[in-house]
Order: C-alpha cells, then sequence, then structure tokens
C-alpha cells in the first residue's frame, strides 16, 4: 500500500485523483487530504475514503469542519496550522505527494516535501514554473522526484520512457485544444465575458485554468515546466482541437512518438499513480473505427500572443518566470471579478514585465519576493 497526500483535494484534479484511487484501494491509503475552503466535500472525501490528517485553508472552513467531525466517529485529525501541514507532509507515511492545487500558493509545500525527498506527483504547474531550477537543484540533493500528471507533460514522460540518449531527442511538441475562442474572429475578443472563458470546449477545468487555456496561457506555462521537466530547449506548440493526441516527440532520424488518449486527467494520474506499473484509471477507451480525423494547426500568435511570453522569460531567465506568473494570476482574477476586460489580461502582463526589473534566483525568498512586488505593480495597474 502506498502511502497519498493530497493537496488540493477538493479540485479538479483532487477530485479525479481519488477516482483512481477508488478503484484502486488495495493499492493506496490517504495519509493528507488538503484544500482551501471547501469543508463539504472534503467532509465527504473523509468518509469515503478516511485519511488520517486533513486540512483547511482558510479559518472558517476549519471550524465548519470541526463541528461536522465533532458529530461523527471518524478519526480523522484537522490540522489548523501552515506548521502541523508542513510537520506532516516530512513524516514518513507522507511516502507520494499529489501537488494538485492551483497557483503559486502551491510552491512551499511542493518545496518543503522536495526538501524531505518525497515522491511529488506534480500538477501544480505554477510553481514548477516559478521555481523549476531550484526544486531541481533541491530534488537532487534529496533524492526526491518530480513526476508530471498533467496530459501534456504526462504524454512526453511515456514517450521518452526508455529513451537512454537525451541527444536522440530534436523538439518536443505540445499540443493543445485551442480553448473556446480558436475559431473566433478576434475583433470580437473585446466582448468575451468571463462565463464564455471558463466554457471549455474539451476539458473540465477550475475556472483560472480554463481561463489561461483561453488565452492559451496555459500552453506558455507549459513550454517553461518543460523546459524544466525535460531539460529541453526546443519547444513547439500545436493546436489540435479533438484533444486526442496529448504531446509529441520527434527524435534526430525524423520520427515521432506520440501519446493518445480520450481528454480525461484519470489517465495521467493513474500513470503517475502506478509507475512503473499500469493501473486501472477508470477512462473510456478510443474508438478508433469512430474516429474520422485527427487535425493539427499551428496557433495563431496574434490571437494568442501569451505563447510568446514563453521563450522570452525562458531566454530572460531569473525573476521573469515569477513575474510572468503573477501577473497573470491576478489578472485573471480580476477578469473573472469583472474589473478588467479579457483583452486586458495580456496587455497587463506586458505592461508589468517591461516595467519589472529581472533579477537572479538564488533561494526560495527571491521568488516569493518578485511574486509579491508583482502582484502589487499589477494590482496598481488593474486599478
Amino acid at each position: 500500500m502506498k502511502n497519498l497526500s493530497i493537496l488540493g483535494s477538493t479540485g479538479s484534479v483532487g477530485k479525479s485523483t481519488l477516482e483512481v484511487v477508488s478503484r484502486n484501494a488495495d493499492k493506496f491509503q490517504i495519509n493528507l487530504l488538503t484544500a482551501n475552503t471547501n469543508f463539504s466535500l472534503m467532509l465527504d472525501q473523509i468518509e469515503e475514503f478516511g485519511p488520517k490528517f486533513v486540512f483547511l485553508e482558510d479559518t472558517e472552513a476549519q471550524k465548519s469542519l470541526l463541528r461536522e467531525l465533532e458529530k461523527t466517529k471518524i478519526n480523522t485529525t484537522l490540522l489548523t496550522s501552515e506548521d502541523q501541514l508542513m510537520e506532516v507532509l516530512a513524516d514518513n507515511n507522507s511516502e507520494i505527494v499529489v501537488a494538485a492545487m492551483v497557483g503559486v500558493a502551491g510552491l512551499k509545500p511542493v518545496y518543503h516535501a522536495v526538501e524531505h525527498g518525497k515522491n511529488i506527483l506534480l500538477a501544480n504547474k505554477e510553481s514548477y514554473v516559478v521555481a523549476g531550477e531550484i526544486l531541481n537543484s533541491l530534488s537532487s540533493v534529496t533524492g526526491s522526484t518530480i513526476f508530471p500528471i498533467d496530459s501534456e507533460h504526462s504524454a512526453i514522460h511515456q514517450c521518452l520512457e526508455g529513451v537512454k540518449d537525451k541527444d536522440s531527442i530534436s523538439k518536443l511538441i505540445l499540443t493543445g485544444s485551442g480553448g473556446p475562442f480558436l475559431d473566433r474572429d478576434i475583433d470580437d475578443f473585446g466582448n468575451v465575458t468571463p462565463e464564455e472563458a471558463i466554457s471549455h470546449p474539451i476539458w473540465k477545468m477550475g475556472n483560472k485554468i480554463s481561463v489561461d487555456s483561453s488565452t492559451m496561457m496555459n500552453k506558455c506555462l507549459e513550454i517553461i515546466e518543460a523546459r524544466w521537466l525535460f531539460d529541453i530547449v526546443d519547444i513547439e506548440v500545436l493546436i489540435h482541437p479533438e484533444g486526442i493526441v496529448h504531446s509529441i516527440v520527434e527524435f534526430t532520424d525524423n520520427s515521432m512518438l506520440a501519446q493518445m488518449s480520450v481528454p480525461d486527467m484519470k489517465i495521467p494520474i493513474a500513470y503517475g499513480l502506478g509507475f512503473p506499473e499500469r493501473i486501472i484509471s477508470g477512462s473510456e477507451s478510443i474508438n478508433l473505427d469512430t474516429l474520422r480525423t485527427l487535425t493539427f494547426r499551428k496557433p495563431d500568435y496574434n490571437k494568442f500572443p501569451a505563447l510568446k511570453l514563453a521563450k522570452e522569460s525562458i531566454k530572460e531567465g531569473g525573476t521573469s518566470f515569477a513575474i510572468l506568473n503573477a501577473a497573470n494570476e491576478e489578472c485573471v482574477e480580476a477578469f473573472l471579478k469583472g474589473k478588467i476586460a479579457y483583452l486586458d489580461i495580456y496587455k497587463l502582463i506586458a505592461k508589468v514585465l517591461d516595467k519589472s526589473d529581472i533579477k537572479d534566483v538564488k533561494c526560495l525568498d527571491d521568488i516569493f519576493q518578485a511574486d509579491k512586488e508583482s502582484r502589487l505593480m499589477t494590482r496598481e495597474h488593474i486599478k
């Protein structure tokens, strides 16, 4: 039995992870579940999976959950402070840590887990985007493993499994559906509403990730993440509306390997949980006989200018990743609350990057400082 700690258990990735666990109950037991405010769903997860510990970041949600737990005979301990959370993450019972939360808020627990040699299943791309180099260096010392469970990077991992010669890899190709506005006239982008932006045609995701998909900022972040995960710089993006091919690796002999599956997060999660074995995902199979076409096209950088920021940030390095991510998080939140228009998201991110002083990153504090300063600057521009 493998002991799992799931950070962000009430989000879309966390819920999918627990679905896979329920189908492989003889292989996993839950040590820790964390969430932000959703105490009601957390209570349901406690009753079904019986974790030893749970943590809610919101203090009012903690009180509500504690009242409900006192009515039951469930033997689950509610952690009420970040220090208690970090102590449990460092404990030997936290064998595998699934980082399923959204945003740079996941960096601190991910860093702590890597520091204590845990096996990380990473869906929290933001933490790796802003601190990939530091996390890689730390993991080489502690023996921690960082294993991607988002669909694109899981696909690349599967295509590279068994490849011993890195020099045989020509380039990585990340695929993306293009989001809800792939075929929408660019002249109409000024009228995009938050409701339209979160209506993804293929994937069911949280609001922040859905908006990132609509702007293709998610691909910008994924390019940076892939650079740190696989230590490869030549990374391209292809639009693939059907969402069946999840990424492609091209080799120096011009052959390609691609990973295919229905668009379901349970598949990359099951791959990460079971690796090097394959376990039941609970997903549907592809019906190849009914699959009429698989189409690919180059992205339109005029419609999705956020894609340009990936290579620019990789070239700049340092705190540029933290600045980019922080500005995006603030702008997406402001857009969802109706404070800025859809087209303002990219404009403000670009403005903050232009006005920011890019510095070298020597420690985690450098990243947090850049994140703080970038958020303050972004909020001022939003006003």
